[in-house]
């Protein structure tokens, strides 16, 4: 049986707690890195195959930030950390060994 991310994983905490990101801006955040926990949890893939995720999961964030312009807001560092720690908890449940940094690679924030 493959490993699952709990339920009640609580994703972009920060985010979601401060008005100045719109929920359902954040969501759509959300909706990305859940697509990388569902390619995790289908199981057995490499780490070069995972960070393959996590590249196309970063780059379909870059291309909110004009909507977050759009609306007063923007992927700044209280989003940029809440992005990384979301990850980087992600990374340590599933005990795959790619540094937070090099996850997140190709963003733009």
């Amino acid at each position: 049986m493959t490993k699952k991310l709990p339920g009640d994983f609580e994703y972009l905490k920060d985010m979601y707690a401060d008005e100045y990101f719109p929920n359902f801006l954040v969501d759509k955040v959300k909706e990305l890195i859940k697509s990388v926990v569902l390619f995790i949890e289908e199981g057995d893939h490499s780490n070069e195959e995972i960070q393959a995720s996590l590249d196309k999961m970063t780059l379909g964030i870059n291309q909110l930030e004009e909507e977050f312009d759009e609306h007063d807001s923007e992927i700044e560092t209280v989003a940029r950390e809440s992005i990384g720690e979301t990850v980087d908890n992600i990374l340590k449940y599933f005990n795959i060994d790619i540094d937070i940094e090099e996850a997140i690679r190709e963003r733009e924030w």
